[in-house]
């Protein structure tokens, strides 16, 4: 069988934009692959900052920018199809109304580029997202097949997205695990968020973290826990995860 290869930008559709971050110890041969996705009104390139910062034994990481750019911000992007206000806050509504653009490109770079040119199976990539990007990561997970040996990814973590609403309510659920985590207090990670996770998904972990007001970036070891106790389980390493994977500046 042909092992994998880590993808070049030639591979990807020109109108892409995805930086990819190599892991630091090139004597292993890379088997998986991070997908990171920036949140409302970011772009790619601290993601791809982010994913240096990640070190994952034998991992790959791509940082991709969502495919529209803001009005107002020549230097910001979405992931969703419109701009909506949220009027409880004075700011924009991260769930948007559909994503059918973040859809192909997310089906572009996954199946076509990875899965079809450079034989990547589903259980060894991974994806990551925050906010906005965190709502995408999970509704390309609910797009797999629900049988078959292809049927899931290695893990999604998002940070502070829940599910969009759109995604479909499936007869069997999701086999893909995901971590979720927020804050304790004014988390889109709601109760009924929660819930509706559950109904989806087969594996589910949900973290608040304790004392915070507002979603957003692990800011310390002890709220980026979660997410390498998640990846040491699913990640496929011959070495195993170092302590200080996650590098937190």
């Amino acid at each position: 069988m042909t092992e994998p290869r880590v993808p070049e930008a030639s591979d990807f559709p020109k109108d892409a934009v995805v930086e990819i971050v190599l892991p630091k110890d090139k004597s292993k041969p890379v088997s998986n692959i991070l997908i990171l996705l920036h949140g409302l009104g970011d772009s790619h390139a601290p993601f791809a900052a982010l994913g240096a910062q990640f070190n994952f034994p034998e991992t790959a990481c791509l940082a991709v920018r969502a495919p529209l750019v803001l009005p107002f911000n020549p230097n910001g992007y979405h992931w969703g199809d419109d701009l909506i206000f949220d009027t409880s806050t004075g700011g924009l509504d991260m769930m948007g109304s559909t994503f059918n653009a973040s859809h192909k490109l997310m089906k572009e770079i996954i199946d076509d580029v990875l899965v079809g040119k450079c034989g990547w199976k589903r259980r060894a990539i991974f994806l990551f997202g925050f906010g906005q990007g965190g709502v995408v990561a999970l509704d390309v997970a609910t797009q797999v097949p629900a049988e078959g040996p292809d049927a899931e990814f290695g893990g999604v973590v998002s940070l502070g997205g829940p599910l969009h609403h759109s995604a479909p309510s499936p007869a069997k659920k999701i086999k893909t695990p995901i971590l979720v985590m927020g804050a304790e207090k004014n988390t889109a990670i709601t109760p009924e968020a929660a819930q509706r996770l559950k109904n989806v998904f087969e594996f589910v972990e949900i973290v608040n973290w304790k004392g915070r007001k507002e979603d957003g970036m692990m800011k310390n070891a002890e709220e980026a826990m979660p997410m390498m106790r998640f990846m040491a389980r699913r990640l496929r390493s011959r070495a195993g995860i170092p302590k200080g994977a996650i590098e937190l500046s």
